[in-house]
């Protein structure tokens, strides 16, 4: 099946990434600097130095998934991490709103209720 939802479990490598890198690099990064399994089903996020690139790499039954998008215009805002961690979770919400180039830092989000 071709797409992302919020069932997803999304991981920003928060260092720059060389765009050049296909499924082996990028699933290098995930098992050397994440320390994660690029085979678990998550969605690894990867976006270059101008951040005006990104990558999301995602294994589901059969193969790896890439999607790919380049800005024409702007850039991607980033979430704000701690400076020692080379990853954050992030939400589908929140994926949704820095690929629509919406600000992270101006959201007010609303109560809702989630289930334990």
């Amino acid at each position: 099946m071709i797409g992302l939802s919020a069932k997803h479990h999304y991981f920003l490598y928060t260092k720059p990434t060389d765009m050049r890198k296909g499924f082996d690099g990028l699933s290098g990064i995930v098992l050397e600097h994440m320390n994660r399994s690029p085979l678990d089903g998550s969605v690894y996020i990867f976006i270059n130095r101008r951040k005006n690139k990104m990558k999301m790499l995602t294994y589901e039954p059969g193969g790896f998934m890439l999607y790919y998008k380049r800005l024409e215009q702007g850039t991607f805002e980033l979430p704000l991490g701690d400076d020692h961690s080379q990853e954050v979770s992030l939400s589908w919400e929140s994926l949704m709103l820095i690929i629509s180039g919406i600000s992270l830092q101006k959201i007010v989000r609303k109560k809702r209720y989630k289930r334990a």
